[in-house]
């Protein structure tokens, strides 16, 4: 076999894709389709391998990418990859012909063939497929990634996910994990009853969290709409409709910043449970985390970023405002705002002027609290202010009936008791109002349709968000939301 056929250490060498055109040409003067039509395909490399005690002799057919392809006189062979991992193709000019043999010698790394033949083992004990005929599928018109050292840049990766998903067999395997772990999850609320919807993308009112959208225009109704940012004020209009138990997982688009958390895009699980609250919701997420879990990887144990974290339930719960007075710091206690701004400046943390006595608490839970919260744990008891959504504590009205769950010290979820007066409803809304109208363009809206679904009755209810992406994050144990997002986001590439 030629040695441009194995590829370089450089990887994309400067003449390369002009020599694989050349071949293309070849091909079609010799009057064969370089981009074949259907193959039947019988069996995957893995069934082959696996099933060779049952399969040897028989006839099958397989297709799939050349990642090796050497030669050693009148015989050759070639590896392929499919969506199962990796097959050695045995190659003979006795068996093909002078023709098909040499056509197969054209192929190149990267080129995608079919070849029907028979199973069998090579004298070094390497479970093959002997070709008996082969079909050219498509012709690579680009090297592949270094054979030797894989796809490494991460740029490279991120902005050509096939590249990473071709190279990378283990990139590949967590997004096929990523898709078994949304399923297990769909399976455990579909076992407790729960009914999957959908909910409208586009819509007149982003609502439902304080976070700043997308905007566009409906030419057809003229109508300036927004790209949901969350899922929770469409699902709570089907709990007042009958629908007592529903979830969607869902795309949820904010116009924030971009990072290892974060993304303008990503995926959201919510959940409403009719005749429900907050507690309900703990004891929901950590069975189903730590379910989905065991689904995925066979245990409750992940390890991520250098720490060892059991999932199993029961998770421990703490107070944001124990927490805080645990480090000496009496927020909730504090005269007034400005006094609770002045205690955060005293603990080195760095508040907006003007933050509310709320905002303050969230602050210091954030740069003093979550970093320390590496076992899953449910923070609850967050402040009215920063909760419009989530139904006041009896004994406190200053603090609400809500939890995030934080693993690893980062938020997996989200949950209330649902606020189902809506006459508080509409007073929490209208202070958002007036925040919004003070400079604050992430503040809830006025949504007067999701009150007057309220004023038909809402029952009591508990309802959870989870993030997807960060869930497969903990359970993948990736780096970045890039590991587990197919397509992130990036920055334009510079020319």
């Amino acid at each position: 076999m030629a040695d441009d056929n194995v590829p370089s250490a450089g990887g994309e060498d400067e003449g390369e894709p002009d020599v694989r055109r050349q071949k293309l040409r070849l091909w079609r003067e010799q009057g064969v389709d370089p981009f074949g039509s259907r193959f039947e395909r019988t069996h995957l490399s893995l069934e082959v391998r696996d099933g060779f005690d049952k399969m040897q002799g028989n006839e099958v057919a397989v297709a799939g990418r050349i990642t090796a392809l050497r030669r050693q006189g009148r015989v050759a062979f070639a590896d392929i990859t499919d969506s199962a991992g990796r097959l050695q193709l045995f190659l003979r000019e006795d068996t093909l012909g002078p023709q098909g043999f040499a056509r197969c010698l054209q192929c190149e790394l990267g080129d995608i063939i079919g070849v029907c033949g028979r199973v069998m083992r090579t004298r070094a004990g390497e479970v093959s497929v002997e070709a008996a005929s082969f079909r050219f599928l498509s012709k690579a018109l680009r090297p592949m990634p270094d054979k030797w050292h894989g796809l490494r840049d991460k740029e490279i990766r991120y902005r050509r996910r096939y590249l990473d998903l071709i190279a990378n067999p283990e990139v590949r395997e967590r997004f096929v994990l990523r898709s078994r772990m949304v399923s297990a999850i769909r399976r455990f609320l579909d076992e407790r009853g729960f009914l999957e919807v959908e909910t409208p993308v586009l819509q007149p009112i982003a609502g439902g969290t304080t976070a700043r959208p997308f905007r566009t225009h409906h030419n057809a109704l003229d109508m300036e709409f927004y790209l949901r940012i969350a899922l929770e004020l469409h699902l709570k209009r089907l709990v007042v409709g009958g629908l007592e138990r529903v979830y969607e997982i869902g795309r949820v688009f904010r116009n924030e910043g971009v990072s290892t958390r974060h993304n303008p895009e990503f995926t959201m699980l919510e959940l409403y449970q009719a005749y429900g609250d907050y507690e309900d919701m703990m004891r929901l997420t950590e069975q189903m985390v730590s379910s989905v879990a065991v689904a995925v990887r066979g245990t409750t144990v992940v390890h991520w970023h250098a720490q060892e974290i059991d999932l199993r339930a029961p998770w421990p719960r703490l107070s944001m405002v124990d927490a805080l007075s645990r480090l000496g710091l009496d927020v909730l206690g504090a005269a007034s705002d400005a006094e609770a701004r002045v205690l955060a400046a005293r603990a080195g943390v760095e508040v907006a002027p003007g933050a509310t006595r709320g905002q303050t608490i969230d602050a210091l839970v954030d740069a003093l609290v979550l970093p320390t919260l590496i076992q899953p744990t449910f923070l609850i008891d967050h402040p009215v202010d920063l909760s419009p959504l989530a139904k006041a504590k009896a004994e406190d009205p200053r603090l609400t009936y809500r939890f995030e769950a934080i693993v690893g010290g980062i938020e997996l979820a989200n949950a209330f008791s649902e606020l189902n007066d809506p006459d508080e409803q509409r007073a929490r809304l209208e202070a958002q109002v007036a925040e919004r109208a003070r400079g604050n363009d992430e503040a809830h809206v006025m949504d007067e349709d999701f009150l007057r679904a309220l004023e038909y009755g809402m029952p009591p209810t508990g309802g959870l968000g989870v993030g997807v992406d960060r869930m497969a994050m903990l359970l993948l144990e990736a780096e970045s939301l890039r590991d587990v997002i197919l397509f992130p986001h990036l920055r334009a590439e510079t020319p």
